[in-house]
């Protein structure tokens, strides 16, 4: 990490209302913090990166992933929601190693960075035994991002973990791991709670778990509200029910919220994650971007699971984008007046994906804008690349024309993680290791059909 560095003459989209968008200008950056942003800094010490034809911006930050499944990429391409329940949770889950979970999340966190990901909520379901999640965290740590480890449930079964299951995420490994490397919630990693909720559970363990959470300083993350099953099960009502509509719970998906849960999310102070390109791809519904704003809340972007779609927040952005906008033509189609173009924008966008997402991961004092006394978490994209240039409006640029390629330079927490276009951890390795990983799954998913055929 250097002293000081100087990011200079960019086009800096600093994601702060008060401060705006900066052309030709600068960020100044001292150890792991953004110490000042405006035009013509001088740091006669500072090492400075030249910006000039390049956008400068906050790290996008994603809000729900399940990251260990980076070793099965691509593995069911045409898959349902309930599809995913059956190739991936029921076949592949039970069968990961600790160092399978290692080399996915090693190999996926670089994967974000290399996008310009600088927070990961990494949703991870798969702790089997206690060494699973040890092995997710020093993934994560050896990968250099700033994450939100969320411990979830074993997957050892999907009737015992995930058919109103009366399996409680262990408490005291919960514990274990919430002392052994979560003692303050201010670090580079930081910990809570994956929930599964009710009815995927029975309330006793709905009870159990979120009292866990709270006991231990927890905030908690759930999905609900998708696809045709949990789609009619008005989780937040239930959880209403129950008594348990924490702060802070981020709900992700919330596809088919009626119009009751949205007030109660809202008036809970509740989180929201949407991962589009998954809810449109299998089936678990609109991705409601719209509604929740009209809530007051403010909706954050995920990608989910890269067994079925791709990895970077280019492709949320779009897809956000673009499920909004065709909604609003559709509901206009038989109206006399004109599509209002204003209701959903290119920047509500990129807030999603970066200050809206400090927002959901309790973190807006700390990441999500360019802020000076915020951590320095940056990223610069190469607007003079062919698929860019030439830049009229730098939102529209990297909403709706960028792609990984273009992200030029990556800091995290003050130190380069991407410089030139390359990534500067050892990439080779990693994707050894996750490369090994996918084949002894590989095999084990196939003698596991064998014996079940035979049986």
């Amino acid at each position: 990490m250097a002293d000081r560095v100087l990011i200079r003459n960019g086009y800096v989209l600093t994601m702060d209302d008060r401060l705006g968008d900066i052309p030709s200008g600068d960020v100044l950056i001292e150890g792991d913090t953004i110490v000042q942003v405006g035009r013509g800094l001088a740091a006669a010490d500072a090492e400075v990166i030249d910006a000039t034809g390049k956008i400068v911006l906050p790290g996008f930050i994603d809000t729900h992933r399940h990251t260990w499944e980076t070793a099965i990429r691509g593995c069911a391409p045409d898959a349902t929601l309930e599809d995913y329940f059956i190739e991936v949770l029921d076949t592949f889950a039970p069968l990961y190693r600790p160092e399978d979970v290692y080399a996915s999340n090693l190999a996926g966190a670089l994967e974000c960075l290399n996008a310009g990901i600088t927070t990961l909520v990494d949703w991870s379901h798969i702790n089997n035994t206690p060494e699973h999640p040890d092995a997710a965290i020093q993934g994560l740590q050896d990968a250099g991002i700033r994450a939100v480890y969320a411990y979830g449930p074993p997957n050892t079964s999907l009737q015992a973990c995930w058919f109103n299951s009366t399996l409680v995420t262990p408490r005291e490994d919960v514990e274990r791991v919430r002392k052994t490397y979560f003692n303050s919630d201010k670090g580079l990693l930081t910990m809570a709670l994956a929930t599964r909720g009710p009815g995927f559970c029975t309330d006793e363990v709905v009870r159990a778990e979120w009292e866990m959470a709270r006991d231990l300083a927890l905030p908690i993350t759930i999905h609900v509200a998708m696809g045709r099953l949990a789609g009619r099960w008005q989780m937040v009502s239930w959880l209403n029910r129950l008594g348990l509509l924490y702060p802070n719970t981020t709900y992700i998906h919330c596809c088919h919220f009626t119009d009751e849960e949205w007030q109660l999310v809202a008036q809970s102070d509740g989180k929201i994650s949407i991962a589009p390109q998954v809810e449109m791809q299998m089936g678990h519904g609109w991705p409601p971007f719209l509604k929740a704003m009209q809530y007051g809340l403010r909706p954050s972007l995920s990608i989910d699971v890269v067994t079925t779609v791709p990895g970077d927040m280019f492709t949320e952005m779009r897809c956000a984008f673009a499920c909004e906008r065709a909604r609003l033509h559709e509901a206009a189609w038989e109206r006399p007046e004109p599509v209002k173009k204003d209701v959903l924008t290119a920047r509500d966008i990129l807030k999603m994906a970066t200050i809206n997402g400090a927002h959901v991961v309790l973190q807006e004092d700390r990441i999500g804008s360019l802020t000076p006394g915020k951590k320095a978490d940056v990223i610069v994209i190469n607007a003079g690349s062919v698929n860019l240039a030439p830049l009229i409006d730098a939102v529209a640029a990297v909403v709706l024309g960028a792609d990984v390629s273009n992200v030029e330079t990556v800091l995290v927490n003050g130190r380069f993680v991407k410089r030139d276009g390359k990534l500067l951890a050892d990439w080779e390795r990693a994707r050894r290791l996750v490369e090994a990983s996918r084949d002894y799954l590989l095999e084990a998913r196939e003698r596991k059909r064998a014996e079940q055929a035979q049986a």
